[in-house]
């Protein structure tokens, strides 16, 4: 009995044995604490265990890591899904988002992560970002110079810190992936307190200056189709303690530096400026779509530069995300969105995955009429609640608000298709298709000056 005892524990052995070698060396979990973790502290094991790539498997799955409508290569309209959306994972939120709010501490904190803010730390990051990016079937990424590299001493240590995680991502990009767009970070460095561009300080002026010309280099250099400006201190506390309009022609030359920087070493990416009312400042000089339009418009800088508007900010304003989208795109300013939302019980920005599928569909409404996004798209500003720690959710909320704009997408064409709403739009408006309606609307500024004068006589005569 007990020779068979042995025989069959030794068979069974071997079973498990010829299992694990034909399955070849198991999978390191990208953990710190782990045995498998390399000497050098740049991590090359796999950062999401346990994660397929995400799949397409329609409206009727109850895979929660599988898209129900957002199917990238089905077309819509004559379009690719993914060309319409072209969706871009923020780096800041997604790997740098602790889950701190103004009441309380972070409440996060990823496997892969050892508690530095170190270059070696940051290259484990980028790994797992390119790990995120290739399962989740997105081919852009955007974020913030700080987020990707630890801030140094000095600009010159700072920028060799970044060269140093850069050329890893440009390793990892290979020829599919690059940045949708880049930017500076001009706003947690106390330095930045008073704002950057508009700092009453030169030598904040100055660094900040340095710094955006590092970061469109960067930018550049990655293949990245946008950078952007968004200006989180560039506004005011107190009028009685601020020259606005020196702070803002500070502002213009600013902006003006670095567009002639952009062409001096071929940047062809669009520049794009985010509108914000307020928050952190009181007053923030790009308060919303119009707001920034008259100010490009005032400094001459409106064949330079698009908007990127953010549906969170567009609420702050006292707009609807649909609002701030047409006033873009109706003054050929439309590039980019910043797809998250915020909550109406709630007062601030707090950058929300989009989940309101009426909301996305006007959303989309306005992507359509505007001919896409590109160079432009999607990125996800939104980040994971205080109470989700788990890493799987930093799947689960991309595919949510993918789905969501997705489907979005499929009942705008279906508007547009049907073409109820736009024949209600046109009769509103039928009198103006008359002669006399169409001679108003084609008119030079000198000719509706002088209808107005004649009804304004015609109107006194008759009273």
């Amino acid at each position: 009995m007990e020779a068979w005892k042995f025989l069959w524990l030794s068979l069974t052995l071997y079973l498990v044995l010829n299992v694990a070698i034909a399955a070849g060396p198991p999978t390191c979990p990208a953990d710190v604490a782990s045995d498998c973790a390399p000497d050098s502290g740049e991590w090359k094991g796999e950062f999401f265990p346990g994660i397929p790539k995400i799949k397409y498997e329609g409206p009727k799955t109850k895979n929660h890591l599988a898209f129900k409508w957002y199917n990238a290569d089905e077309e819509i309209l004559g379009k690719k899904m993914k060309d319409w959306m072209r969706f871009s994972v923020a780096f800041w939120h997604t790997f740098r988002g602790t889950g701190g709010d103004p009441f309380g501490a972070a409440t996060k904190m990823w496997p892969w992560e050892d508690g530095t803010n170190s270059v070696a730390m940051a290259k484990r990051r980028m790994r797992a970002n390119f790990e995120f990016l290739d399962k989740l079937g997105v081919e852009f990424w955007c974020f913030h110079d700080r987020d990707i590299a630890p801030d140094g001493k000095t600009i010159e240590e700072s920028n060799a810190n970044l060269d140093e995680v850069v050329a890893l991502a440009k390793e990892l990009q290979g020829s599919k992936i690059h940045p949708l767009w880049g930017t500076a970070q001009l706003f947690v460095h106390p330095r930045y307190m008073h704002g950057a561009a508009t700092s009453p300080e030169l030598s904040v002026y100055a660094y900040a200056a340095a710094q955006v010309k590092k970061a469109i280099e960067v930018t550049h250099y990655l293949g990245g189709e946008n950078y952007v400006f968004w200006g989180g201190r560039e506004g005011y506390q107190s009028l009685l303690n601020t020259d606005m309009e020196r702070e803002l022609n500070h502002l213009a030359r600013f902006m003006e530096g670095a567009v002639a920087y952009k062409k001096k070493i071929g940047f062809n990416g669009t520049f794009l400026i985010e509108p914000k009312p307020q928050e952190p400042t009181k007053h923030q000089y790009d308060w919303d779509a119009a707001t920034a339009a008259n100010f490009l418009r005032k400094y001459g800088l409106i064949d330079e530069f698009k908007l990127n508007i953010e549906c969170n900010h567009a609420t702050l304003s006292g707009h609807s995300c649909h609002h701030e989208l047409e006033t873009a795109r109706i003054n050929g300013l439309l590039g980019n969105i910043d797809a998250n939302t915020g909550d109406p019980q709630t007062g601030w920005d707090t950058d929300q995955f989009l989940m309101d599928i009426q909301e996305a569909t006007l959303v989309m409404l306005s992507v359509i009429k505007n001919g896409g996004l590109a160079p432009g798209g999607f990125n996800f500003d939104a980040k994971l609640r205080r109470e989700s720690t788990d890493v799987e959710d930093l799947f689960i909320a991309h595919i949510a608000g993918m789905d969501t704009l997705a489907r979005g997408l499929r009942n705008a064409a279906k508007l547009l298709e049907d073409g109820s709403l736009e024949e209600l739009v046109r009769k509103r408006y039928s009198s103006f298709d008359s002669e006399l309606g169409a001679q108003i609307e084609v008119m030079s500024f000198l000719s509706k000056l002088m209808v107005y004068v004649l009804f304004s006589i015609f109107g006194a005569c008759r009273l």
